[in-house]
């Protein structure tokens, strides 16, 4: 029996790019999201690609009654694997202007993901085998002026990862935390100050390596582990005047 995976925000440049790996490789496939229309092209074209099955289903982080119906159509499945790409970023002067949009942000962010792999963990405890990928962000690893409330909703998310890898590893299961830098997805379209953009195909290679190698922790791509080292060594007196 071929492994499941499920695809938590499969709309996403990174999640599609991992999808289409993993059809190749000839997994069984649930693409969850909100837009159906382009969970179920995507689905058609992972199938074309060789995935025993590929079907979309709706996954909403706000909504927790989309969460369990993806986990009961893993039933009888011997591993089951899920790599989260849910999260949002509201520019942060728009945040600034309307405080309440940092609910949404955590919820897609940290807690709604957290909340479903709480869900998804004791069908991985029971089977003694599974992966879950959590894809975060460098921008968790130091509050930065531009994107702190995204910053602080990621480096939540990792701790979590942390303590369910923790968890997890006692029954044979893995969780791999990813911290990709600038990867050309909507989510960083029309930024500035954007460099070393990466291409969500690079970034899907890298994080099936990891769960091949059974990496902990991977910035991706590689160098942003050495960009990060030095910006987490700046002191503090300092950081708080720079604008990166």
């Amino acid at each position: 029996m071929s492994d499941t995976w499920i695809l938590l925000g499969a709309t996403s440049s990174m999640a599609r790019a991992m999808a289409r790996e993993l059809a190749g490789a000839g997994a069984t496939l649930i693409l969850a999201g909100r837009d159906m229309d382009d969970l179920r092209a995507t689905a058609a074209d992972c199938t074309a690609r060789g995935a025993v099955s590929a079907r979309a289903m709706r996954f909403d982080a706000r909504d927790p009654e989309s969460f369990q119906p993806i986990i009961d159509a893993t039933d009888g499945d011997d591993t089951v694997n899920c790599a989260v790409f849910v999260g949002s970023m509201p520019p942060q002067d728009r945040i600034d202007a309307d405080p309440s949009l940092i609910d949404g942000v955590v919820m897609d962010s940290f807690t709604g993901p957290a909340r479903f792999l709480q869900m998804l963990a004791p069908r991985i405890e029971a089977n003694g085998a599974g992966t879950i990928v959590g894809v975060g962000s460098v921008a968790g690893d130091r509050g930065r002026l531009g994107n702190y409330v995204y910053g602080a909703a990621k480096a939540g998310f990792a701790t979590y990862l942390s303590g369910l890898r923790n968890r997890l590893t006692r029954a044979g299961g893995h969780v791999v935390t990813v911290k990709p830098g600038f990867v050309d997805t909507a989510m960083t379209w029309g930024i500035e100050g954007m460099f070393l953009v990466a291409p969500p195909e690079a970034v899907a290679r890298s994080i099936l390596r990891a769960v091949d190698r059974k990496r902990d922790v991977i910035y991706t791509p590689f160098f942003w582990r050495f960009i990060m080292a030095i910006i987490r060594a700046i002191p503090e007196r300092v950081f708080k005047k720079l604008s990166i």
